[in-house]
């Protein structure tokens, strides 16, 4: 599953979102375009590790570009591929 997310996303609704779908066991990308988007994403990210921690389940990310065709017109992303492995006390 991919998450779009951009720089007016509410970083709390992202988390939750994010964090449903981990606690699903699925996998899921976040795609952000700009700097805003990806400060966003960013803190969704850090958000969803907290939410994930009563669950036992621990959260990372690894970042990479992709090229996008938007409306006729090449852009650049990030896409931040999320990875989660369970907490062990």
């Amino acid at each position: 599953m991919e998450l779009k997310v951009s720089s007016k996303s509410n970083p709390n609704m992202v988390a939750g979102a994010l964090a449903g779908i981990i606690r699903e066991g699925k996998e899921v990308c976040i795609q952000a375009i700009g700097a805003g988007a990806v400060n966003q994403a960013v803190k969704a990210i850090a958000i969803a590790g907290s939410f994930l921690v009563p669950d036992k389940i621990s959260i990372s990310c690894s970042p990479s570009f992709v090229d996008l065709a938007i409306n006729g017109e090449e852009r650049t992303a990030i896409l931040f591929k999320i990875l989660s492995s369970p907490i062990i006390d």
